[in-house]
């Protein structure tokens, strides 16, 4: 998956948006105002990655701890969350080694945790407009 792949796909799920709060090199993807995705160029200068990350689009992507450290014994791509709490999220470093399915079942798997820990009303009123496959894959 490349970058403007992985940015479609995030921007599908029903009310996401893209937001620049970190600057113009830091795409960050919200849903009522949580974000459950970036999207960034890695640079090589970031610290305890061994270089994974230059050159290639990274993305932030929630998950759950015990499933977060499956991934990454699974893909040598999937890093913990770089910036970010290391337990609950994960780097994805887009350097085609990981199948696009398993990368889109990644993307919903941090939106749907995101649509959960909203407030129910803000919860609610998405169910009443979308199909609960569609937020909660």
């Amino acid at each position: 998956m490349n970058r403007q792949q992985a940015k479609q796909f995030i921007l599908s799920k029903p009310e996401a948006i893209e937001d620049f709060p970190f600057g113009p090199e830091v795409a960050v993807f919200k849903i009522k105002g949580k974000m459950f995705a970036t999207l960034a160029l890695g640079t090589g200068n970031e610290k305890n990655t061994q270089g994974k990350m230059a050159g290639h689009w990274c993305m932030n992507l929630k998950c759950k701890p015990d499933h977060a450290d499956a991934l990454r014994s699974i893909f040598p791509a999937v890093i913990p969350g770089y910036h970010m709490n290391r337990t609950h999220w994960n780097t994805v470093i887009l350097d085609g080694s990981i199948p696009n399915a398993e990368i889109e079942n990644m993307i919903n798997h941090s939106y749907s945790l995101i649509v959960r820990s909203l407030k129910k009303s803000e919860r609610e009123l998405l169910e009443l407009h979308y199909s609960k496959e569609d937020l909660y894959l």
